[in-house]
């Protein structure tokens, strides 16, 4: 395809008129221009990924590969979450397509490596842009895109398009305007199992709790789930202005499952589910009980945040990126719910 558009690019620049001499009737160089101009936006595509992306096995069929740490950024590419994709006999089932369409179009790659098989269907844990830009890779490969219901309300607010403009300028080249098609196939409105290939998903709408639509994904066979950013293994998560109520509740319903195995949003593939679960849930319950009391006794968020002891949580990665606006974020909650909103 890219070959047939760099032909058509020349052959239109071959048909404009030099700048002197050989004049060619005015329609034929109008119509020149206009393949010229048609042909070469085709071509004016994001360049490939750079960054490395390596598949690890982490169950007899279950698979991640792992982004770097730190924010999104023109050094790692915006390769900063992690996907992954379970391999059966009839397909595959891919969970998160990576935060951009050149990432996406590497993770389908490596995942062609492992295996031939078909990419059926794609989950995605939620719609923040980390997360599913990459989805336009597997639109084109003919995967079905499965997301919450709650990501409609998100696809009509200015969110996306105010998200779009950012990642323009601080993930230039890589994400531009050619960035499309990357709304879901199908709303879930329940929790949904299926079975492709001999193996049995679930898929859970655990939502809210980092976001209004998080989903996860379990693996019965491997005892395996893949949870998005419910759990950021061994590092303090972004919490925001997350409801951190509900997204104790959400690590509870997972807690109660027992995996064997979490896939998380970032970091490392977790093989001690239960601590790393328990880590995120100490984490939003310290704050909720910090700041709880500095609203219950009238203090300003500028000194609450200077005078607690972080020291259980400040050794951990990103906390210095995060703590504050997590902090911030679960004052303002606190403020809200003891209004009773």
């Amino acid at each position: 395809m890219r070959l047939m558009e760099t032909w058509l690019c020349r052959q239109a620049q071959a048909t404009i008129p030099p700048a002197r001499g050989q004049l060619r009737p005015a329609g034929h160089r109008i119509l020149a221009v206009a393949l010229l101009a048609a042909a070469c936006t085709v071509v004016a595509a994001p360049p490939p990924a750079t960054v490395k992306l390596k598949a690890v096995k982490v169950a007899p069929h279950s698979w991640y590969v792992e982004g770097m740490r730190g924010l999104p950024s023109k050094q790692n590419q915006g390769f900063t979450s992690n996907s992954g994709f379970v391999v059966t006999s009839a397909g595959v089932v891919v969970f998160d397509a990576l935060g951009t369409p050149p990432l996406g179009e590497a993770l389908l790659r490596e995942i062609r490596r492992v295996t031939r098989q078909p990419v059926r269907r794609v989950i995605v844990s939620h719609y923040h842009a980390d997360h599913f830009y990459g989805l336009t890779a597997f639109k084109r490969a003919g995967a079905e895109i499965w997301a919450d219901r709650a990501v409609e309300a998100y696809l009509r607010s200015d969110a996306p398009r105010l998200r779009l403009e950012e990642r323009k300028t601080s993930l230039a080249p890589w994400v531009d305007d050619s960035l499309s098609n990357t709304a879901p196939d199908r709303y879930l409105d329940a929790d949904t199992t299926f079975e492709l290939g001999g193996l049995h998903f679930t898929v859970s709408r655990i939502g809210p709790a980092h976001t209004a639509e998080d989903l996860t994904l379990a693996v019965r066979e491997d005892g395996v789930v893949y949870v998005g950013d419910l759990i950021f293994a061994g590092r303090v998560p972004f919490v925001g202005d997350a409801d951190s109520r509900a997204w104790i509740a959400a690590i509870d319903k997972v807690l109660a499952s027992r995996p064997r195995i979490l896939v998380t949003g970032h970091g490392s593939v977790s093989k001690d589910a239960g601590a790393d679960l328990n880590l995120t849930r100490e984490y939003l319950l310290f704050l909720r009980r910090v700041m709880a009391d500095a609203v219950r006794d009238f203090v300003p968020f500028e000194e609450v945040l200077k005078n607690t002891d972080w020291s259980r949580f400040s050794k951990l990665p990103a906390f210095e990126a995060a703590n504050r606006i997590n902090a911030y974020g679960t004052y303002l909650l606190m403020e809200k719910e003891s209004l009773g909103k």
